[in-house]
C-alpha cells in the first residue's frame, strides 16, 4: 500500500481494487448497530481544510471516528493562518503535535505534494486547487461497481465543468486504469486543450451531449464553478443547461440499465433537474453514504492495514 494518497494517478489496478474492496467490507460494519472499529485506536488524524466543505470534511471526521481514531478538524478561518502563518509552519506545529494522517484541503493545486515532504504522516489529498481529488474518485468508482458490478469495459461520460473540475481529473486517471472508456463532455471553453491526452490516452473528448447519451452507462454530471470563474465562459446559465444540462428528456435516451452521478454541491436546474437527481438512476445519496466507507477504507490501510 502506498504512503500517501495524493493523486489518481498515485493508484495502480491493484491497489484501487485492494481500496474498493476493503471499502466493501467497511460497509458491511457501517451497516451494524454498534459501527465502530478499533483498527486505529491511538491514531490521530487532522482534518485541514483551507475551502469550506460539507460532504468531505465530514465523511473524513465520520470515518476516521468510526476506526476509532482521535481526530483533530482545523479550519483555516479563525486560525493562525489568518494571522499570516504558511502551509509549511501549519505542517511542522501539526508534525510537533504528532498528527499520524493528515487530510488536507487546499485551493493552491499542488499544496498536499507540498505538505507530504513536511510531515512523517500519511498525507490524503481531500481536493487542491482545479488539481485532483483521488478520494471522490474512489468513491464514485465503488459506487458505479455497485451498481453496475463491474468498472472494466464501462462507457461513462463526463459532463460539465471540466476545466475547473478536480473531480473529473482524478476519475479519468482512476477510471481508465479499471478499464473503463471515458469521455470527457462540454462546451469547448470548459474542456481544456489536450487534457484527454495528457491524463489518459484514450480519453475521448465530445461538444455534444446527445451524442453520448445512447451508449453511456454512466453519466457524471459536474456542478459549474462560478466561484472559480474571472471571465463568462458561456452566454448564459439558460443556455448552458439547454445544451448542457441533464433532464428528464435526456435521461430517457440512456440505457436502462445507465446511472446518474453527481460529486454534489449541485445547481438543481442548472446542470441536473430536480426531476433527474430524485429519480431512481440518481446514485447521489448512495455517493455520500459510499464516501465514508471508502475513505474508512483509506485510513485503515495507510494507517493500520501494513502492520497486520
Amino acid at each position: 500500500m502506498i504512503r500517501h494518497l495524493l493523486s489518481g494517478a498515485d493508484l495502480d489496478a491493484d491497489t484501487a481494487l485492494q481500496i474498493l474492496d476493503t471499502a466493501a467490507e467497511m460497509a458491511a460494519v457501517s451497516g451494524r448497530e454498534v459501527k465502530k472499529l478499533p483498527a486505529l485506536r491511538g491514531r490521530t488524524v487532522v482534518n485541514l481544510f483551507y475551502e469550506d466543505s460539507t460532504r468531505t470534511r465530514i465523511s473524513f471526521e465520520a470515518a476516521a471516528k468510526r476506526l476509532s481514531a482521535d481526530v483533530i478538524n482545523f479550519s483555516a478561518k479563525g486560525s493562525s493562518v489568518a494571522k499570516g502563518e504558511s502551509l509549511k509552519d501549519t505542517a511542522l506545529t501539526l508534525q510537533a503535535m504528532g498528527a499520524d494522517a493528515v487530510v488536507v484541503r487546499h485551493p493552491a493545486s499542488g499544496a498536499p505534494h507540498r505538505l507530504a515532504d513536511w510531515v512523517d504522516g500519511s498525507v490524503v489529498n481531500a481536493g487542491d486547487g482545479t488539481h485532483e481529488h483521488p478520494t471522490q474518485a474512489l468513491l464514485d468508482a465503488y459506487t458505479m461497481r455497485s451498481r453496475l458490478g463491474r468498472l472494466a469495459g464501462l462507457s461513462v461520460a463526463v459532463v460539465g465543468d471540466v476545466l475547473h473540475s478536480r473531480v473529473a481529473r482524478s476519475n479519468v486517471l482512476l477510471l481508465s486504469t479499471l478499464g473503463a472508456k471515458v469521455t470527457l463532455v462540454g462546451p469547448p471553453t470548459l474542456i481544456p486543450v489536450d487534457i484527454a491526452a495528457a491524463l489518459a490516452p484514450g480519453t475521448d473528448v465530445c461538444y455534444d451531449l446527445d451524442a453520448v447519451l445512447p451508449s453511456a452507462d454512466v453519466v457524471m454530471m459536474l456542478r459549474v464553478q462560478r466561484e472559480r470563474m474571472g471571465d463568462s465562459y458561456f452566454p448564459s446559465a439558460r443556455e448552458y443547461a439547454r445544451r448542457y444540462g441533464l433532464d428528464g428528456a435526456r435521461m430517457r435516451r440512456l440505457p436502462e440499465h445507465a446511472i446518474v452521478m453527481h460529486p454534489g454541491p449541485m445547481n438543481r436546474g442548472m446542470e441536473i433537474t430536480p426531476e433527474v437527481a430524485d429519480s431512481p438512476r440518481s446514485t447521489i445519496v448512495e455517493q455520500v453514504a459510499n464516501g465514508v466507507s471508502v475513505r474508512m477504507a483509506v485510513l485503515y490501510l495507510l494507517l493500520g492495514g501494513n502492520n497486520r
